[in-house]
């Protein structure tokens, strides 16, 4: 059976992928989300061997919190920009 040349594909570049970079928003969010991080280990040095101590107590909650306004701030998207005032 013959090609019909009309339907057959040609060989065209694929178009480029969209790539949108991190909002302002986005970057201010992945900043404090690590230095909750690091103020996170630099309080989980003075934590009690046995976890007894308010250090102990608190910096687990400071690197899942850092950690996770990092991964938030990543993939948050950027703010359309503003209409025009008259």
């Amino acid at each position: 059976m013959a090609r019909n040349k009309n339907t057959a594909k040609k060989d065209r570049p694929a178009p480029p992928l969209s790539y949108e970079p991190l909002s302002a928003v986005g970057k201010r969010l992945i900043g404090m989300g690590g230095a909750l991080v690091i103020a996170g280990f630099v309080i989980l040095s003075f934590a009690d061997p046995l976890g007894r101590n308010l250090p102990a107590l608190v910096s687990p909650f400071l690197l899942i919190g850092g950690y996770a306004a990092i991964g938030v701030g990543l993939f948050l998207p950027s703010l359309p920009p503003a209409p025009p005032s008259a």
